[in-house]
């Protein structure tokens, strides 16, 4: 019996999130919760998914619409082992059913294998968790000896129950079969709510004869829901503080764990420093020794080895080669590829160019559309001008060109190697190589000028 099939459930309203955003939509690091528990679950490798939707469920049909997920949608809210019961139809070719939830986002595969496990020879097997204050779950009843007898909701308990530390997270593997079975025993008056619980299932095992066997979750935080967003906040610390711990004991320096936010993949070299309040989004790639500086934000780039961020730059989609300097308040867009030992200085913004190595770009300019060579000087206030309100154009600079401060190179243009433009000079046709080319009005100061005044009054 190794055909495994997983059922999510995500039909709940989430009203407590007081949000128009289904529950299960939120993000935790940057991705849906439901996201989190569906990478867990294709960890297993199971022959089908089906999620059982409610509430904004075609938002969320719509931003999993390219995963091979079965869907059944549960109308009317009436309990798990209501929702349960919707959706086993669907999993008719499977043995063994595995049944998360779509706000337990921090689930762990190798968590989920154990309690498989544990369920091989077994027709029915919950994960279980120990917690210091189990307010408000339900509690592992179980026998002198040990064994499980049943489960009992807090509302539902005894003071006696009400003591007990172990409790229920709701994630239970059952025999395909024996489940059917069960769910069509499970009344809707053997509760304050009036609802169908899953959790009745284990009572009706136990009276069968069946042993419910059980597996422990490594943390509460692994099998922690998510509520309100006081509860989404806490789940995402506890994310990324595994996250930057994974990281530290990769060879990676974090100079504060609290303050490093991870929201998609990192691939780091040997002795990478990363200082405070980092972003890193997307698939981000850095080479050996890499120095990040505080408050940067790095999206879905490359960065070579022995390079520098300084503070409060903005990288995204772009590749950096090695040995480069970038900032501080530099801002890197999509489509730049610098080479190796090159400068991007203050407040430097650089958008879909090519630029060559050791060329430095150091202040306060907008390189946007462009092809720089090798060993080329941009002086301070340069600007490309690529845009002329409809088209995109191209500016090209080659090797060892020298721009004076201040020069707005209006695309298309070219400037050739060795050639040097004069400070503030608007380049409008092509420059020749090795020449000086300057384009500057002629200086003039007229007497009798007088600055405009604001009116008095």
């Amino acid at each position: 019996m190794n055909r495994l099939g997983i059922l999510v459930l995500a039909a709940g309203q989430g009203t407590r999130m007081r949000s128009a955003l289904p529950k299960v939509l939120h993000p935790l690091a940057g991705r849906p919760l439901l996201a989190h528990v569906l990478e867990a679950a294709s960890q297993l490798q199971p022959r089908r998914v089906c999620v059982v939707y409610g509430h904004g469920g075609e938002q969320v049909r719509g931003v999993f619409a390219s995963r091979a997920i079965e869907w059944v949608e549960q109308s009317e809210q009436r309990g798990t082992g209501h929702a349960v019961g919707l959706a086993l139809p669907a999993l008719e070719d499977v043995d063994r059913v595995l049944i998360l939830y779509g706000d337990v986002p921090l689930i762990e595969s190798a968590t989920l294998d154990r309690l498989l496990q544990e369920a091989a020879d077994a027709p029915l097997a919950v994960l279980t968790v120990v917690l210091s204050d189990p307010t408000g779950y339900g509690r592992m009843v179980r026998t002198p000896a040990g064994r499980v007898c049943r489960i009992v909701e807090h509302r539902d308990a005894s003071e006696a129950e009400r003591e007990i530390e172990e409790i229920n997270t709701g994630i239970l593997v059952a025999d395909r079969e024996r489940l059917v079975g069960w769910l069509g025993r499970v009344g809707r008056g053997n509760n304050s709510q009036g609802e169908v619980y899953l959790t009745d299932v284990v009572a009706l095992a136990v009276a069968d004869g069946v042993e419910v066997v059980t597996a422990q979750a490594a943390s509460p935080e692994e099998v922690a829901g998510v509520n309100d967003r006081v509860q989404l906040a806490a789940l995402e610390r506890h994310f990324q503080r595994r996250q930057a711990e994974h990281l530290m004991r990769g060879g990676v320096t974090l100079a504060d764990p609290t303050r490093f936010d991870l929201r998609g993949q990192l691939r780091a070299g040997r002795d990478v420093f990363i200082d405070l309040n980092i972003l890193i989004e997307g698939e981000v790639t850095l080479g050996d020794r890499v120095k990040v500086g505080p408050n940067c934000v790095l999206r879905d780039c490359t960065i070579g080895a022995d390079s520098e961020i300084l503070a409060s730059s903005v990288i995204e989609g772009a590749r950096v080669g090695g040995q480069a300097r970038i900032g501080p308040f530099a801002r890197l867009r999509p489509e730049t590829e610098l080479a190796e030992q090159v400068h991007i200085g203050n407040f430097v913004e650089i958008k879909k160019s090519q630029v060559g190595s050791g060329s430095k770009i150091n202040h306060l300019s907008y390189v946007g559309d462009a092809l720089i060579g090798e060993d080329v000087n941009v002086g301070a206030g340069t600007i490309t001008c690529n845009y002329d309100g409809a088209n995109k154009h191209r500016t090209v600079i080659g090797d060892r060109a020298f721009i004076g401060s201040d020069t707005q190179l209006v695309a298309p243009v070219e400037v050739g190697a060795n050639a040097t433009i004069g400070a503030g000079s608007t380049i409008t046709r092509d420059a020749p190589p090795d020449q000086l080319t300057v384009s500057r009005s002629r200086q003039m100061s007229l007497s009798g000028w007088r600055r405009p005044e604001k009116p008095k009054g």
